[in-house]
C-alpha cells in the first residue's frame, strides 16, 4: 500500500505520439467508435464518474448497478474484474435517490482507489488485494461525489448533495486524517468537479450555481493547507466539468443546454482568473477530460438539443473539432488514456443504449 499524499489532479501538454498500436496521431483528431466493454455481472445501466489511472493503465468505473468499481484494462480494452461493497442504487419515495446512492466520485492515489459512497464515506480500495481496506466518514449525510489529489500529499472530495455542499480535504498518509472542511455557503446547486493545478499548487472546483441565479456560476480556488482563495465568477454556464490544458487555460463542463442559456464549453484561464472564450454549439455537458497527446478536450454532453453526443474541443485553438452523437442514455462521464487514446463513455441502456462502456479513438 502507498503512503504517498497527494490531491486529485489531471493536466497536460501536447505533442504528437505514437499509441499502444503502434499508430501515429496528433491534435484536432475526430473519434471514432472502436468498442464496447461489458460487465458480465449485469448491464451498467446506473454509474457516475470514471477515471483512467495513466501509470498503470487501468480505468476505474463508479458502477451503481452492481454495486462496485469496475476495472478495466486500457491498454486492451479488457473487463478485469470489479470491487464490491458499495451501496448501489438508493431508493427514495419508490424512485432513484442520486445523492444517496454510491459509489460516486473514483480516483487512483498511489497504489489505492479511493471511491466515494453514498453514505458520505470514501472507500479506500487496496489495488494488490482488490479489497476495501478503510472507510473514511466525511460528516455528511449524502453521497461522496468527484475527487481529486496532490502529489504533495492532500486529498479533495466533493460533497455535492449536502446543503450547503461543501468539500473535505484529506491526508493520503496512514490514518488518513480530515485536514479541513470548506463549505461553499453561496452555493445553490452542488457542487462537482475538482481539479489539482500543478502549476500553482492549487485546487479548482466547479460551483454550478451561486445565490440561486442559474446563470451565475464559479471556480472555487482552494490551498491544500485549507483555505478558500478565491471564487472565480462565470456566466451563463453553469459549470460541472473542469479539466486542465494547455497555456494555464481549463475547460468547464458547462451544463448550458440552449433552453434557458446557448450551449457553450466556458474556456477560463487560471491566471487571469477570467473567461478566455466560450466555445459555441457544444455544451449541455457534465464531466470533461483532456488528452495532453491529442491537444483535446473531450466533454460528456448528454444534454444536448438533438441528443447526446461527446465534445471534441482543439484545446489550443479552442475550437469545435466534432460532435460525436452517441446512442443511448445519460452519457455524462467521460475519460481518456494519454498513451493510446481512447475515449472511455459509459452509456445506460435506455434509449437504445449497451449498459456498457462505449470505447473511441482518434481516427
Amino acid at each position: 500500500m502507498s503512503q504517498q499524499s497527494s490531491i486529485l489532479v489531471a493536466v497536460t501538454i501536447a505533442a504528437a505520439f505514437t499509441g499502444a498500436s503502434g499508430a501515429a496521431y496528433a491534435g484536432s483528431a475526430k473519434l471514432k467508435q472502436i468498442g464496447t466493454i461489458a460487465n458480465p455481472a449485469g448491464p451498467i445501466d446506473a454509474f457516475d464518474i470514471g477515471f483512467v489511472d495513466q501509470k498503470t493503465q487501468r480505468y476505474y468505473l463508479a458502477d451503481r448497478s452492481n454495486k462496485s468499481v469496475d476495472i478495466f484494462d486500457a491498454k486492451t480494452d479488457k473487463f478485469l474484474g470489479s470491487v464490491p461493497g458499495f451501496i448501489g442504487v438508493a431508493m427514495k419515495n419508490g424512485k432513484p435517490d442520486n445523492d444517496t446512492s454510491g459509489p460516486d466520485g473514483v480516483v487512483v492515489v498511489g497504489g489505492e482507489v479511493w471511491a466515494g459512497d453514498g453514505d458520505s464515506t470514501i472507500k479506500v480500495i487496496d489495488l494488490k488485494s482488490n479489497k476495501i481496506v478503510d472507510t473514511i466518514n466525511t460528516g455528511g449525510r449524502a453521497r461522496v461525489d468527484e475527487m481529486a489529489y496532490d502529489p504533495k500529499g492532500i486529498f479533495i472530495r466533493v460533497n455535492n448533495a449536502e446543503d450547503p455542499p461543501f468539500a473535505t480535504l484529506i491526508s493520503t498518509k496512514k490514518g488518513h486524517k480530515v485536514i479541513a472542511k470548506i463549505s461553499f455557503e453561496d452555493a445553490t446547486d452542488g457542487a462537482e468537479q475538482p481539479a489539482y493545478n500543478s502549476a500553482d499548487g492549487l485546487f479548482y472546483v466547479s460551483i454550478p450555481e451561486l445565490k440561486k441565479d442559474a446563470k451565475k456560476g464559479g471556480v472555487a480556488v482552494i490551498d491544500p493547507k485549507g483555505k478558500l482563495v478565491t471564487m472565480l465568477a462565470v456566466d451563463n454556464c453553469h459549470p460541472n466539468g473542469l479539466a486542465f490544458g494547455p497555456g494555464g487555460n481549463f475547460a468547464l463542463g458547462c451544463t448550458a443546454d440552449g433552453k434557458e442559456m446557448p450551449p457553450i464549453i466556458a474556456i477560463m484561464n487560471y491566471k487571469t482568473g477570467k473567461v478566455v472564450t466560450n466555445v459555441p454549439d457544444i455544451g449541455g455537458a457534465d464531466m470533461v477530460a483532456y488528452n495532453p497527446k491529442t491537444g483535446e478536450y473531450y466533454t460528456g454532453s448528454r444534454n444536448m438539443p438533438g441528443g447526446p453526443v461527446i465534445g471534441i474541443i482543439d484545446a489550443k485553438a479552442n475550437a469545435l473539432v466534432d460532435k460525436l452523437p452517441i446512442k443511448g442514455s445519460n452519457p455524462h462521464s467521460v475519460d481518456v488514456n494519454h498513451s493510446n487514446g481512447h475515449v472511455y463513455v459509459p452509456v445506460a441502456s435506455a434509449n437504445g443504449g449497451c449498459g456498457c462502456v462505449m470505447v473511441f479513438a482518434p481516427e
